[in-house]
């Protein structure tokens, strides 16, 4: 027995050697490649002055030329800048790729395991000095002040490339949703709001509209100048993963919310103090086939009940009309619908035919991230690519195709050098990337970011403000809706309250709080919506909890025990429709949560102040009515448990 143990000593001795030595050569690897990464770099770019104006000497010549000259109208910069450009970097703008920062807010440049982002994404020197890349998304949320001073030394490495192309900072949505990867992203030191399923149960544009103004100023605070939102999809099929972040199922209000959504962030016109908004997913990424999500194989279908027009109301009459800037296609197909049935990023009559020619759109289109390439870590596939209908094209035909399409971006991939092969082999012709630059580096002169891309340090005072956090309560408290009331809520004072689901803290604020239901008068418990069970083929799919609505037997079992003991008071934290035909019949009351505090529910709860949302969506009465719905028709689940509309208010006493 001794020999065994000590036979297996060695073995993982040796194993912990092996990847002690790896991940040693994997780090000075990375030390190789960014010091040969920075030694292409310049010097900073000079100040010139004229008159009593002074300018950025991007290019570093000594002259200023029209495209450093704020004063020259933006189509003159732009064609100035274009004429310069050699082919790689004209590549390297056309991609936007995810970048990792280190905690401490230094440039991600060696791979190391206390970062893990650094171990899947290139270094930031690889990106913006050796691709020429420049717009960048970042997933990370390090401190307020780490955010500026990484934003601030990645505009530093663009300024002194060869000729200082400023870098676009990008994010996905980081108020009022869960975390999910690839599609939102928690930033605790923002102020807090109800998700948009929660703004929609308000439905005041007013109140959207502030949102996305008080959302810009904290993203303008950490240098973000891009925020790949609003989600202008209709929740017309409940089992969709990614609910949370629609405006709900009726068209007609998520077109007013997107409208109001997009002028909070760009204003009525861009400028250096707007944020632009990539408005997704053209032209409607919610009815997805049996609710798989579209990053994945399995949900590549589209529209089985060819209602493709409804869900082009929020981008028509929403989206378009606030000038929308930028515009990202799903990657879904959108079956029967076009001439082809390839995936809405490859699909010309989409990208051309409608958003081009048919609504005339003039802003930059960007496919969703990784149509291309698969996405690998240590050898494994945890996504692969969204090439939809192209699965057996290689990854230049699928490159081509897109730009053939009319695509000037590619979301989440980091392959210019594709591009500019294409160019060199002649099968692209130059002037077709000259076009897609033209749009993107427009953007970049009308938000400011080649006269003064930088950001300063006061930036970490910006952000959750007392005002903007009073703001982002209010939304908490709106959202909520009344559902079900049996002449239980308000609580009475001197009742006796068990609590499950809530945080301590929250509890700890109740003086009627009790410690078990036995010695309560009531029961108040907080459930969330059921995270569905499928097959899951690939790693990263199991976070867009696609499947089924309703709790299996054995939670419905507990929750029911519980509920019978006392009269009960029900939250449920909505992130999508949930079935729930148990739960109602037996809680005196229930309340849908669109992601409030819970001290905010408790206030409502004892009646601080009165429910007023109103549900964004149907309620599915029972996972068949689900199942025998057609996904992208609006309001097709028979005999629902609840309908959009429906909330109560407390009566006068």
């Amino acid at each position: 027995m001794k020999k065994v143990f000590k036979v297996l000593g060695l073995f993982f001795l040796g194993l912990v050697t092996a990847c002690t030595l790896l991940l040693a050569f994997v780090y000075l690897r990375s030390m190789v490649n960014s010091s040969n990464n920075m030694a292409l770099l310049g010097p900073e770019a000079p100040v010139l002055i004229s008159g009593k104006q002074s300018f950025r000497d991007l290019n570093k010549n000594g002259k200023l030329d029209p495209y450093e000259d704020h004063r020259k109208p933006v189509e003159d910069r732009v064609t100035d800048l274009l004429s310069q450009m050699t082919i790689e970097e004209k590549a390297g703008a056309m991609f936007i790729p995810m970048a990792a920062m280190n905690e401490d807010g230094s440039l991600s440049e060696h791979t190391t395991i206390t970062n893990p982002l650094s171990l899947a994404f290139e270094s930031n020197s690889a990106l913006v000095v050796k691709k020429h890349i420049n717009h960048v998304n970042t997933l990370q949320s390090p401190s307020p002040r780490a955010m500026i001073l990484w934003h601030n030394q990645i505009q530093k490495l663009a300024e002194r490339t060869r000729l200082g192309i400023p870098v676009t900072l990008a994010t996905d949505p980081r108020h009022g949703v869960a975390n999910t990867v690839g599609a939102s992203i928690v930033t605790p030191f923002f102020s807090a709001w109800c998700t948009p399923l929660g703004l929609a149960a308000i439905g005041d544009t007013a109140l959207v509209r502030e949102f996305g103004d008080i959302a810009r100023r904290e993203y303008l605070a950490m240098g973000f100048r891009l925020t790949l939102s609003p989600m202008a999809d209709l929740a017309t099929e409940p089992r969709w993963g990614r609910i949370n972040g629609t405006f709900g199922e009726d068209a007609n209000l998520a077109a007013k919310l997107t409208k109001a959504y997009i002028l909070g962030f760009q204003g009525d016109s861009i400028g250096p103090g707007s944020v632009e908004c990539m408005v997704k997913h053209f032209a409607g990424g919610g009815p997805q086939l049996g609710g798989r999500d579209a990053h994945f194989p399995p949900g590549k279908q589209n529209y089985p009940g060819n209602n493709f027009k409804y869900h082009l109301i929020p981008f028509e009459e929403g989206a378009f009309p606030a000038n929308a800037a930028q515009v990202m296609p799903y990657y879904g197909i959108p079956v029967g619908q076009t001439g082809e049935d390839v995936g809405f990023g490859y699909n010309k009559s989409i990208v051309t035919g409608m958003l081009r020619e048919q609504y005339g759109f003039q802003g930059i289109i960007c496919t969703d991230w990784g149509l291309v390439s698969d996405v690998s870590f240590a050898g494994i596939t945890i996504k692969p690519a969204s090439a939809h209908g192209v699965e057996n094209l290689s990854i230049p035909q699928r490159v081509q195709k897109i730009l053939d399409a009319g695509c000037d971006m590619f979301g989440g991939e980091a392959i210019p050098e594709v591009v500019v092969e294409l160019v060199k082999s002649g099968q692209i012709p130059e002037a077709r990337l000259d076009e897609s630059v033209r749009r993107i580096l427009k953007e970049k002169f009308k938000l400011g970011l080649f006269d003064n891309p930088y950001i300063e340090l006061r930036g970490e005072n910006y952000v959750n403000r007392p005002n903007y956090r009073k703001k982002g309560e209010e939304s908490q408290r709106r959202s909520l809706v009344l559902l079900k009331n049996e002449s239980i809520l308000p609580l009475k004072n001197g009742v006796k309250v068990f609590y499950s689901g809530f945080s301590e803290e929250a509890i700890a604020l109740q003086s009627d709080a009790v410690g078990s239901a036995e010695e309560a008068d009531v029961v108040v418990i907080k459930i969330k919506t059921p995270e569905g069970s499928v097959e899951y083929d690939y790693l990263l799919e199991r976070v867009f909890t696609p499947g089924t609505l309703a709790f299996s037997a054995e939670e419905e079992s507990g929750l029911l025990a519980l509920m019978k003991q006392k009269p009960t008071v029900t939250v449920i934290n909505l992130q999508r429709p949930a079935v729930i035909p148990g739960v109602n019949q037996h809680t005196r009351s229930l309340i849908a949560d669109f992601s409030s505090r819970d001290d905010i529910i408790l206030e409502l709860i004892h009646g601080v102040f009165k429910p007023e949302g109103k549900l964004p969506l149907d309620l599915p009465s029972s996972m068949k009515a689900v199942e025998v719905q057609m996904e992208d028709l609006p309001f097709d689940t028979e005999n629902p448990l609840y309908r959009f509309g429906h909330g109560l208010t407390y009566q006068e006493n």
